[in-house]
């Protein structure tokens, strides 16, 4: 897997805060990319469970529960 290099703007009180916390755990070069790769991915998931849960108001629990019930049943 490659890495690709960002260039983030945030403001300097949470590069302060993020230094700190990093700081106290006892942070090595790289942390704040993992930090931010992380957070980013956390994100995405979190987004993606909305936009699931947004498309499946349209059914009852019944009709989701019976979907899945069918999906794991084919297999």
């Amino acid at each position: 897997m490659s890495n690709i290099r960002w260039s983030v703007v945030v403001p300097e009180t949470t590069d302060r805060a993020l230094r700190t916390y990093l700081a106290r755990k006892g942070g090595k070069k790289g942390d704040i990319s993992r930090f931010i790769d992380e957070a980013v991915q956390a994100r995405l998931f979190e987004l993606t469970v909305e936009n699931v849960k947004k498309r499946n108001r349209a059914y009852s629990q019944k009709e989701i529960l019976e979907a899945i019930e069918e999906a794991v049943g084919a297999r």
